[in-house]
C-alpha cells in the first residue's frame, strides 16, 4: 500500500462519514411518520437499482453477477442489515450524536473482529489511534450523566455489527468487484426486509418521503465510498477516520434539533480528529519505512 493509496482511503472514508450522518439526520426525521421497516426497505431498493448496472457493466452483463463467495456475500448482508436496524431503533429513542457515537464506536471493535474472526495481530502502533478516539467517545457521552440505557447499548450492537461488515468488505474486495460487492449487499437485504415492509405500510406527507428518497441516495453512496476505502487499506488503518461522522452527527443536531454540543462535547470532538490525523501520520511513516527497507 503505497502513501497515496492511504490518502484515498482516508478521503473515502471521510466521505463515508459525511454521507452517513446525513442517512441517520434523515432517517431521525422520517421515522417520525414512516415505519423503520418502509426506511430500510426503501433504502436497499434505491441502492440496488443503483448498483445493478454498475455490476452489469462491470462484467460484461450478467455474467458479472457470478460469484464464488456468496455465504460471505450474505453473512455481510445481514450483519450490515441487522447493524441498521440497531442504528435506526436507536435513533428513534436517544439523541443524533450519541447514537452516531455507538455505531461509530465500530473502530475500537475492528481490531478484536479480526483477531478473533481472522487470526490477525494489530500492530502495537495501530492501537493509539484507537486510544485516542476512545477517549474522545468518553468525553462526548459523559455530559449525559444517566449512563447506558438498553437503547445505548442496541446503538453499541450496531456498533460491532459495523466491524464485522468493515472486516468481511475488505475480504470480499480482494477477489469481487466494487460493484458485485454492492450489489449483492443490497439485494440480499432487500429480500430481507420485504415482508416486514409491506406489513408495515402507512400513509406519509410527501417530504417524508422526499427524505426517505435522499436516504437511499445518501446511503448508496456511503455504501460506495466505504466498499472503495478498502481497496486501498486495511480496517484498522482506515476505520478511525469514521469518527469524523461523530462530528457531523453534531453539526446536523445542532442545526435541525437545537442540539447545543457543550465543552465536554468539543473535547472529545477535538480528541476524534485529532485520533484520526494520527492515523494518516502513523500510516505514512510505516509507509515510509516499508520503502527505504
Amino acid at each position: 500500500m503505497q502513501g497515496s493509496n492511504l490518502s484515498k482511503a482516508l478521503l473515502l472514508t471521510l466521505l463515508t462519514s459525511l454521507f452517513g450522518s446525513l442517512v441517520a439526520a434523515g432517517t431521525k426525521f422520517a421515522s417520525e411518520h414512516i415505519s423503520i421497516h418502509v426506511i430500510v426497505f426503501a433504502q436497499y431498493a434505491i441502492g440496488c437499482l443503483l448498483s445493478l448496472p454498475v455490476v452489469l457493466r462491470q462484467g460484461g452483463g450478467m455474467a458479472g453477477l457470478a460469484t464464488q463467495r456468496f455465504p460471505l456475500h450474505f453473512f455481510r448482508g445481514i450483519a450490515g442489515l441487522i447493524s441498521f436496524y440497531a442504528f435506526y431503533l436507536a435513533l428513534m429513542e436517544i439523541p443524533l450524536v450519541d447514537a452516531s457515537l455507538l455505531r461509530n464506536s465500530a473502530p475500537l471493535c475492528v481490531p478484536l473482529v479480526a483477531l478473533i474472526g481472522l487470526r490477525i495481530s494489530i500492530a502495537r502502533r495501530s492501537w493509539w489511534p484507537l486510544i485516542v478516539g476512545f477517549a474522545g467517545v468518553i468525553c462526548i457521552l459523559r455530559p449525559g450523566g444517566d449512563g447506558f440505557s438498553w437503547w445505548h447499548l442496541l446503538g453499541l450492537t450496531s456498533g460491532l455489527l459495523l466491524a464485522v461488515s468493515m472486516v468481511t468488505t475488505r475480504l470480499l474486495v480482494s477477489t469481487e468487484p466494487t460493484g458485485r460487492v454492492l450489489f449483492y449487499y443490497f439485494a440480499i437485504s432487500l429480500v430481507v426486509t420485504l415482508p416486514m415492509a409491506i406489513i408495515h405500510w402507512q400513509p406519509a406527507p410527501w417530504y417524508a418521503w422526499m427524505a426517505v428518497l435522499a436516504i437511499g441516495f445518501s446511503i448508496s453512496l456511503a455504501m460506495s465510498t466505504y466498499t472503495r476505502a478498502f481497496f486501498y487499506a486495511k480496517p484498522s488503518v482506515v476505520s478511525p477516520v469514521s469518527y469524523f461522522g461523530v462530528v457531523f452527527a453534531g453539526l446536523w443536531g445542532w442545526m435541525f434539533w437545537d442540539q447545543i454540543p457543550d465543552l465536554w462535547t468539543y473535547a472529545g470532538v477535538g480528541l476524534v480528529v485529532f485520533g484520526a490525523i494520527l492515523t494518516l501520520l502513523l500510516g505514512e511513516e510505516s509507509e515510509t519505512a516499508a520503502a527505504q527497507q
